[in-house]
Formats: C-alpha cells, sequence, structure tokens
C-alpha cells in the first residue's frame, strides 16, 4: 500500500491511501474460505459449497469490509508512526475522493483530511504570575462549624411539653359531632411533628400539650395536601380525598432532641477517642479541618486561574477550524450550527488547555503511579465521609472505601486522569511566581461571580 500525506497548511493535510490488489486478495480468501466451513446454503452440504458461487455471492461484500479495515488499521498506523498529534479523526475529503466500485475495481484511492494540532513550545518561568489565594478562618466558621458537630451527634430524649420541633407519638381517633365515629379511621402508632403542620391554628393546638393530653384537631386542615395525610392517617390518597372530620391525638409519648454538649464524647465521635481532651484543642482540630477544607478550594481556585493565564498566553494559536467544525457536526448528531458556533469559542479554549497539559506532561515527564491514584482515592474519599458527617474516620475505613471506589472502572480511569491533572497543576505552581493573597471567605467567593 502507498500513502502519501499532502500538507495543505499547518493545521490540515489531506493523505491518500492507495490500495493495490496484493493488499487485500489474501485476506479476502481467507475469509472466503472461513465462510464456506459454515455457509448453509440450500441443496449444499455445509462446507462442500462451490468457491465460485461463494466469490459470486458474497465475494464484493467480503472485498469491501476487508479493505475498509485495511484502511483504517494502516491509515492509523501511519499517524502513529509519523507522531502526527491530529485533533478529532480523519474524515473523508469530501473534493478529491474520487468514486469508489467494488464491483468494477481492484485498485483504489481513499483520500481522508486530518486536522492537525498547532506545533507551540511552552516555558514556565517566574515571569508568570498567578494569584494563589489563602482564605482566612473566622471566629463565626469555627462556631458553624461546631453547631454542625453539635447538631449532628445530639440525642434524643422524652420530655412532658410539647415544642414545635418535638416528635409526638399516639393514638389517632376519627371523630364525628365530637365523638368516637363509628367504623371511624384509627391508628394507634400515629407520628406527628408540630413544625411540619402548614396551619398555623391546626399547629398551635399541640404546643404546650403535655404527655397524657388528647388534642383535637383537623388533620385536612392541618396538612393541606393529600399525600402527607395519606402518611399521616396510614390511608391511600384517594381515601385522604375524602377526609374531613376532626380527630383525637392522644399523645402517648413525647421525643425532642437536644444538641449534643460541648464535651469528651463529641470530641470522640468528631476526631477519634482521645485525639483532642479539652475544648481549646478541640476548637484548634476544628479550625485546622476548616482550614484543610479552604485549601483545597484555593488550590481548586489555583487551576483555574493557572489554566485561564496560560491558554490567554497560547490564545493566538491556530487551528483548523473549518474542519473541527465539520468533526464535531459529523460526531455529535444533535448538535446544530447555531449551537456549535455558539459554543465554538468555549471548547477551542478547552483544546487549547487539553494540548497545554499534554506539552506540560511531556515536558516534564508527568506520569501518575499506583501509590498516588491510590492517595487520591483516599483523600477523594475521606471528603466524602466527612459530607456524611464522619470527619474522624480511621485510616481502615477511608482505605476500604477508596478500595471499593477503584474497583469500578470508570472510577479509576476518573482518578487516574485526575492525580494527572493535580500534577500538573502542582509542576506549574512550583515553576511559576505564585503571588499568594490573603482574602476572607466572602471575598474569596466573589471571585467565582467575575467569572
Amino acid at each position: 500500500m502507498n500513502i502519501v500525506k499532502k500538507d495543505l497548511d499547518q493545521n490540515n493535510a489531506v493523505v491518500t491511501l492507495h490500495v493495490e490488489k496484493a493488499d487485500y486478495a489474501e485476506n479476502v480468501e481467507k475469509n472466503l474460505r472461513d465462510l464456506r466451513k459454515k455457509a448453509n446454503i440450500p441443496g449444499f452440504r455445509p462446507g462442500m459449497v462451490p468457491m465460485s458461487l461463494l466469490k459470486k455471492m458474497y465475494g464484493k461484500s467480503v472485498m469491501a469490509d476487508e479493505i475498509n479495515k485495511l484502511i483504517a488499521e494502516k491509515l492509523y498506523d501511519y499517524i502513529r508512526e509519523n507522531d502526527l498529534n491530529i485533533l478529532g479523526d480523519p474524515l473523508p475529503n469530501e473534493t478529491e475522493q474520487p468514486e469508489i466500485d467494488f464491483n468494477t475495481q481492484e485498485e483504489f484511492d481513499f483520500v481522508f483530511d486530518l486536522g492537525l494540532a498547532p506545533d507551540f513550545d511552552i516555558e514556565l518561568s517566574k515571569e508568570i504570575k498567578i494569584n494563589y489565594y489563602n482564605i482566612a478562618v473566622t471566629d463565626q466558621m469555627i462556631e458553624d462549624r461546631i453547631k454542625s458537630y453539635s447538631q449532628r451527634f445530639g440525642r434524643y430524649e422524652e420530655v412532658e411539653t410539647v415544642e414545635e420541633n418535638d416528635m409526638l407519638r399516639g393514638e389517632v381517633i376519627e371523630l364525628e359531632n365530637g365523638e368516637e365515629k363509628q367504623n371511624g379511621l384509627q391508628v394507634s402508632e400515629a407520628i406527628l411533628t408540630p413544625a411540619y403542620i402548614a396551619d398555623p391554628e391546626q399547629k398551635a393546638l399541640f404546643l404546650n400539650a403535655k404527655k397524657g393530653d388528647t388534642v383535637i384537631f383537623n388533620p385536612a386542615k392541618a396538612f393541606g395536601n393529600e399525600t402527607e395525610l395519606a402518611s399521616f392517617l396510614k390511608i391511600s390518597k384517594e381515601q385522604a380525598k375524602e377526609i374531613t372530620s376532626d380527630f383525637s391525638f392522644k399523645i402517648n409519648d413525647i421525643t425532642r432532641y437536644f444538641d449534643s454538649e460541648i464535651n469528651q464524647e463529641l470530641f470522640d465521635k468528631v476526631f477519634g477517642e482521645n485525639a483532642v481532651t479539652n475544648e481549646q484543642e478541640f476548637r484548634e482540630k476544628v479550625k485546622e479541618t476548616i482550614a484543610t477544607n479552604l485549601k483545597e478550594n484555593s488550590d481548586y481556585r489555583f487551576g483555574i486561574d493557572a489554566k485561564k493565564t496560560l491558554v490567554e498566553k497560547f490564545k493566538n494559536l491556530s487551528f483548523p477550524d473549518a474542519f473541527l467544525k465539520r468533526w464535531l457536526l459529523a460526531s455529535n448528531k444533535n448538535l446544530t450550527n447555531e449551537q456549535l458556533e455558539s459554543d465554538y469559542p468555549k471548547m477551542i479554549e478547552d483544546l487549547t488547555w487539553q494540548l497545554i497539559k499534554e506539552k506540560l506532561i511531556k515536558k516534564f515527564d508527568i506520569k501518575v503511579n499506583e501509590v498516588e491514584v491510590e492517595n487520591y482515592a483516599k483523600e477523594f474519599a475521606r471528603a466524602q465521609l466527612a459530607q456524611y458527617g464522619i470527619s474522624g474516620a480511621d485510616e481502615e475505613l477511608i482505605s476500604n472505601y477508596a478500595k471499593s471506589l477503584l474497583e469500578k472502572e470508570d472510577t479509576l480511569r476518573n482518578f487516574i486522569e485526575r492525580a494527572g491533572d493535580n500534577k500538573v497543576i502542582v509542576t506549574i505552581k512550583d515553576s511559576v511566581e505564585v503571588e499568594v493573597k490573603e482574602i476572607s471567605p466572602e471575598e474569596f467567593d466573589k471571585l467565582f461571580e467575575e467569572n
């Protein structure tokens, strides 16, 4: 097979593959012999179909399939062997491709368009300045986090008098003319929280009631919708639509949730047994935890600014725009011309950043090893557990959770990519002039409003 590449400009090339009979004939013959062994054609025993008949029936389609496979294989071999940094995938040329007729031809020319990435060098130096924002840990943030821990690790206790957020458990009986309705609805273990009662007057009936009291109320007015009413009375929504009568609620139990006290029990639940032993140490540990979380935010913002700075530096790179737009439309069937024109500038920014990352990975020989991926998975697991309220998770729990995440192929690939991206950002940070700025949480949030 003869392959010829013609450069149209720095970003576009045309590749022509000339296919001769010798390139495909042997494989076509082999495929026909394999087909003969299993062909089921009336009038012939398996394996006894004449080759001439098979060629007549299937020869052209087998040849076409074989040539198509050959073209794909050789084209990508050529791209790889010649180290061509292509964008997207090769596309059939729309003007120079000659007509193909598998019925009459034995030699063929296939012409493909290639979109080539711009060739550029990247140098990181102290002349490049990127901000790094240290977010201050405020006293209010510490108090809010302690309050969150206190609420999360609180306790339920039985009380005697009803307040709005208490949970009431009791017996509910449907009434008629103030008396128990014959064959009316009854719920022996009904649960109600006044805070969830929509109607203020109905809510007020329960507030300050005592254990053992019976409250007369109207559930239909109290809840205001069939779903909540059906759940409360343990009936269907269709039945709930018919409910209008009053009910009695005999309060058997009142349960209230109390925030945890700031004591050793809370310290141990949050950070592990004896990790801190007094309130001052607890506050310092809370501050340290917040600072760690804020550093992740600072690093994330630095990554955004690093990308923005370097993309701006290389904003004049040349791209095969016509080719890329054609490829994007061909590979995204739901993409319209209007969407493409609107989104294309952002696509080029993302593509520029991808090319910059590839240059940096090659230049600094950035690799991600198994340990680094595992460490990334552990940090991810630790952050997720913290979101679930498990701030002081031990290493065994974190390791087991991370291991379970890495068993998923898609997640593993994602972690490898993210760990690699992190190393690229660290490389940038180590190589440029980092201007550290102290900033309040409010000022930091405004940075994202500006973008």
